[in-house]
């Protein structure tokens, strides 16, 4: 579909900068329509605006999600879905929890216990005053990533504003849950492979994804964070290990001493044998003589 700018210019909506590949999304589906187990890429949270689906997963382990309900399915999870009838939804497909502030997710995380069964959240009328009007938008070819992005907004305030942290509950423990066991995985084993494809390879994710989720969980790209565990991880064995330079730069994947040495030079200031010279107190032992001084 091509429209007119100011000046009479054709435009190209779905060329335009502004297009995205939605963040929210319109979809109707078939009766008989099968999603197959598959783990999420991303957050994603369903909204059923018209009949009723069979969903399968951990949290929602043989679920009928009826018109008026929603879900959350954490990046991550693994879950399938079945069409009982026709169906009309809305989904919204993001990252970072975002939908209501940081605060408040520590708190309800902290404060809040959530159910012990999980059953879809109702969509009370001022959230389906929403979706409709997104479904309005979505089901157009004109989408424009500014408008998304207020939409976005709209929906955090909804959700912040007319649900109870119990309610919330359910969505915040679900994405701690999956962002929790993802993080002690990475801090287990990031130290046992050299790239972030290995990395990836050894949880069984494929790169993509596993970068989506990484940023999800630690706010930054996997290799920067890598190269930052790594550099520090060398000047802690520098300082506080007996183990030679040698070993330390054949560890961490240096091809010879003169590499090693570069990259302290470039990274520290100084050489690995500089580095080894500062007399510095291990963290453990700083505590107790701090104690020992109060």
């Amino acid at each position: 579909m091509q429209t007119y700018s100011a000046c009479g210019a054709a435009i190209s909506c779905q060329q335009c900068p502004k297009a995205v590949g939605n963040a929210i999304i319109y979809a109707s589906h078939s009766r008989g329509f099968h999603l197959p187990a598959q783990k999420c890429e991303e957050n994603i949270m369903i909204f059923l605006l018209e009949g009723e689906a069979l969903v399968n997963s951990q949290e929602y382990a043989g679920t009928i999600l009826r018109a008026g309900e929603f879900i959350l399915q954490a990046i991550g999870s693994k879950y399938e879905i079945l069409a009982l009838t026709d169906v009309e939804c809305v989904c919204y497909r993001f990252n970072q929890p975002e939908f209501f502030c940081e605060e408040r997710y520590k708190y309800i995380m902290k404060e809040i216990t959530p159910p012990l069964i999980f059953t879809p959240l109702k969509i009370i009328p001022e959230l389906r005053f929403f979706l409709d009007a997104s479904k309005a938008y979505l089901t157009k070819e004109k989408i424009c990533r500014e408008l998304l992005s207020f939409k976005r907004k709209e929906l955090a305030f909804l959700l912040g504003e007319y649900y109870s942290d119990y309610d919330l509950s359910i969505l915040v423990h679900t994405l701690s849950r999956y962002t929790s066991s993802f993080e002690y995985f990475v801090l287990q084993n990031h130290l046992k492979v050299k790239t972030v494809e290995e990395l990836a390879q050894l949880g069984g994710y494929t790169v993509v994804t596993f970068r989506r989720i990484f940023n999800s969980v630690f706010h930054k790209p996997v290799y920067e964070w890598m190269m930052e565990k790594r550099k520090e991880n060398i000047v802690y064995e520098l300082r506080y290990t007996n183990a030679t330079i040698s070993e330390i730069c054949y560890k961490y994947g240096f091809e010879s001493l003169p590499h090693f040495s570069n990259f302290c030079k470039k990274n520290f200031g100084t050489s690995p044998r500089g580095l080894r010279s500062v007399q510095s107190v291990p963290p453990q032992e700083t505590q107790t003589i701090c104690e020992e001084a109060g």
